[in-house]
Parts: structure tokens; sequence; C-alpha cells
């Protein structure tokens, strides 16, 4: 499995909004960009999506920026890179909301591990938070 720039970008620029989530105040959008080294336009596309799933808000105007709608002990790292990349399912057997139903499901051989890895993968990054990246406890 590997993670998009959309992914990895946007979990770096959670954690800078985390990083000033205390202050109550906005964050531009070019001062995360940069912080991150990513284009404005890019981040503005992954900040589109988050503030869609919830996990930030806005405000517009000349003080205007980013903040997290949560405290950063509530937002998984889980949450953000799903919000991103979709499900950690390695295969589509094991999708929750798949309505593709695998003819040999009763007889595979493979859907247990995939599984498992699916298992494993969410109880890591739904066990970090973004304030555990903040005290770098993880």
């Amino acid at each position: 499995m590997k993670l998009s720039t959309k992914g990895r970008y946007g979990l770096k620029a959670m954690h800078q909004l985390a990083m000033l989530a205390d202050e109550n105040s906005p964050m531009p959008v070019k001062f995360v960009a940069e912080k991150i080294g990513v284009s404005e336009l890019y981040l503005e596309q992954i900040f589109s999506v988050l503030k869609k799933h919830g996990l930030i808000k806005s405000v517009r105007g000349a003080q205007g920026g980013y903040f997290l709608a949560k405290h950063p002990d509530e937002i998984t790292v889980g949450n953000v890179l799903r919000s991103l990349e979709g499900s950690f399912a390695p295969s589509n057997c094991v999708l929750e909301d798949s309505d593709s139903a695998c003819l040999n499901a009763e007889d595979c051989v493979t859907k247990v591990v995939w599984e498992k890895m699916k298992t494993s993968i969410d109880q890591c990054v739904d066990s970090i938070t973004l304030q555990d990246m903040l005290d770098k406890n993880i």
C-alpha cells in the first residue's frame, strides 16, 4: 500500500493546523503551504476535502484561513487519511460497503489475509491522534 501525495500532504497540513489549535485563530493557506512545501492551489484542494468531511473549518477574508473542527486528540490519522485516500482495504472483497460479492468468497484462501491486513492498518491509524503527533507520543 502506498499513500498518494494528497494523503501525505494532508496529514502534514493537519499537523500544522494542530500546532496552533489552542490559539483559535485561522491559519492562512499560504502559511501552511510554505511550511509543508506544497502549492497553495493543491493545498486548497486537499482542504476542500477535509472540510467536506468535517475535520477542518474555514474563515473567509483578510484574516481568514483554516483551523481544526475538533480538538487534536479527537482527530485520528485514520480520519484524515480515509477522508483523502478512502478505505485501506487491500482488496474489494473486504470493503465494508462493497456491493460486489465475490463468487469465491466461501472458498477464498486469500480473503482472510486481506481482512487481517485491513484490520491491522485500521487499528494502527485509528490509534494515533493529531495530539499524539504533537506530543511525539507515537
